[in-house]
């Protein structure tokens, strides 16, 4: 799914399938810690948790700060009140899993998640906004692959990506969601749900293409 946040244009393929999250969950954990605390009252710890769960894709810094928020139900309280309506949470505890992890999710609610991060309707306080977006704009080389194939030169990118071997299929879901801004400041939010690839890099081109083709049909780069 593409939606250009300025005209309200849609994209949808698939728009009915509920897939899991993998580590895009993780974005979905730092707008539930900053709905109960604003970045600047976190304690150091804490805000060093949160930056290498969405730059570095850190499970055990997620899985801190997934009881830090109170777990599945934590986690969704914050995804209601981000308009979510399709994401889950599994409750309990999920041995070398990650629950997080495993959350079931649509495109949609993916794409209300990142229109909460340039909405003023959001719940989220603007800096808190800005902070989470800063973060996803960061994330480090080799992990930030996915939406970031559509931008053109210029553009400014924040995503987050996830990745994981499903232990039923041996196959790979690979997700990435995220925000393109344009020259202009209008902001295109992406979401891409993939399962069933037999490597992950077989994942990641699936996921490119895709966004490569629908943002061609979107806007055209600037020479």
């Amino acid at each position: 799914m593409v939606k250009d946040l300025a005209t309200g244009r849609v994209y949808r393929y698939h728009a009915g399938e509920r897939l899991i999250t993998a580590s895009t969950a993780k974005a979905q954990i730092l707008m539930a810690l900053l709905l109960r605390t604003p970045w600047k009252r976190l304690p150091a710890e804490v805000k060093r948790d949160a930056e290498r769960m969405i730059r570095y894709s850190d499970n055990h810094a997620a899985d801190r700060l997934w009881t830090r928020i109170g777990g599945a139900e934590g986690f969704n309280r914050a995804g209601r009140r981000l308009g979510l309506k399709d994401t889950v949470g599994v409750p309990g505890q999920c041995v070398d899993l990650y629950c997080w992890g495993i959350t079931r999710t649509s495109v949609d609610d993916q794409v209300r998640l990142m229109t909460a991060l340039v909405s003023g309707k959001s719940p989220l306080r603007a800096g808190d906004r800005a902070h989470v977006r800063k973060l996803m704009g960061e994330v480090v080389d080799g992990q930030n692959w996915g939406v970031s194939a559509a931008a053109c030169d210029g553009e400014r990118v924040a995503l987050k990506n996830g990745w994981l071997k499903r232990v039923s299929t041996k196959r790979w879901a690979t997700i990435s969601v995220g925000l393109i801004r344009d020259g202009d400041g209008r902001d295109y939010a992406l979401a891409v749900l993939t399962e069933g690839s037999p490597e992950v890099e077989a994942g990641i081109a699936t996921v490119e293409g895709v966004v490569e083709r629908i943002m061609r049909d979107f806007r055209d780069c600037r020479a």
